[in-house]
């Protein structure tokens, strides 16, 4: 029988600009692969051979997928064999020290015929400072979108009621936890993103990573009314008590929080709000609607037309960031469509199967 997939993000275009959060995914693993080489190298490929082998194989996979190329992957992880190989090129250069795993990095380019690069070497230099340049603006682009955000948070901020909000968080802890308490243990707190924005707009998986979740809290409000501080008090609470938790980041804003997953419990809270609104389709969901529950009556009503101003703005900032986006893909395509046609992939296949031989002496000795 085939393995389940789990797929995240570990790496965002965000207001903030590229925000990665590989090395916290990192943890546990002991054998891990760090690949270089330049664009069409055929990381991603093989990444994603890889991957499907192991699956149909019966094992448990981590996909960690690409936020500037909704084709390709960044990661991927074995937790089984404590295995992980990841894309370490810009703008996720990965230098980690794991501690106790047994490094390796992998050096894809040595499949480029490097004197026909050497040909085109001013035509590559222009791909990469316009593709730079196009990343940049989107991050601006972001940037000015989330200060807009700011706006349309304050006039809920100005109508919440924060005790009420501070209630729902404690009765909601106290409910989730109740006396559980891990002892003799550390949580172990993994930083990922469930989505992300990307050159085909905003992306999320939330689907396939909670499907296997018994309880999910559906978090409902608007911009401003506590979402991602209640998610990063879940999370506080479950790191306290030694519980292992997903921390996943907000796409857009990665200092807020999307959700939360505690999976020693079988639960997790989720922003279920535009771009990624979800409702209830199980017995056991459950809404919690910060605005019913915190923000004065009428508050939509009262600044309506300042509400849908902001938002507009906001919007159309955001549209105008993945326009960014897909112009960094075009220029990518091309510039990758050079490396491409200078690689001997027969050498490439060979580090496919040295690769695989070392994952079946894994298997060997895990048993």
């Amino acid at each position: 029988m085939a393995g389940k997939e789990l797929n995240y993000y570990a790496g965002g275009n965000t207001a903030k600009g590229f925000y990665g959060v590989f090395e916290s995914n990192m943890q546990g693993l002991e054998r891990v692969f760090i690949l270089k080489g330049g664009p069409g190298t055929g990381k991603s490929t093989l990444l994603k051979k890889l991957g499907e082998a192991w699956k149909e194989k019966g094992y448990d996979i981590e996909r960690i997928h690409c936020s500037s190329d909704n084709n390709s992957l960044d990661g991927l992880i074995i937790p089984a064999l404590k295995f992980g190989m990841f894309d370490g090129t810009a703008p996720h250069v990965l230098e980690p020290s794991v501690p106790g795993a047994i490094e390796e990095y992998v050096n894809l380019g040595v499949a480029w015929d490097s004197n026909r690069l050497a040909e085109q070497k001013d035509v590559i230099q222009k791909y990469q400072e316009k593709i730079s340049d196009a990343f940049q603006a989107a991050y601006d682009s972001f940037a000015t979108g989330l200060r807009v955000h700011d706006e349309l948070e304050e006039i809920y901020i100005s109508n919440m009621d924060f005790e009420k909000a501070d209630d729902v968080t404690r009765n909601l802890i106290e409910r989730l936890y109740q006396d559980n308490k891990v002892v003799g243990k550390n949580a172990n707190v993994k930083h990922r993103f469930f989505g992300a924005a990307t050159p085909e707009g905003s992306v999320d998986f939330i689907p396939n990573i909670t499907e296997n979740i018994k309880k999910r809290f559906f978090i409902k409000g608007r911009a401003g009314t506590g979402k991602s501080t209640l998610l990063k008090k879940i999370a506080a609470a479950a790191e306290e008590r030694g519980f292992d938790v997903e921390v996943y980041h907000c796409g857009f804003d990665p200092e807020s929080l999307d959700m939360v997953i505690v999976r020693e419990l079988d639960f997790c809270l989720f922003d279920s709000t535009d771009p990624h609104e979800y409702f209830p389709d199980r017995p056991s969901d459950e809404v919690i609607d910060l605005y019913e529950l915190t923000v004065n009556s009428g508050t939509d009503e009262k600044f309506e037309k300042d509400i849908k101003q902001l938002t507009d703005e906001y919007k159309s900032f955001m549209k105008k960031g993945t326009s960014y986006l897909q112009e960094a893909k075009r220029l990518h395509d091309k510039l990758e469509n050079i490396y491409v046609d200078s690689i001997d992939f027969s050498i490439t296949d060979t580090i496919y199967e040295e690769i695989s031989g070392e994952l079946e002496q894994l298997e060997a000795i895990v048993g």
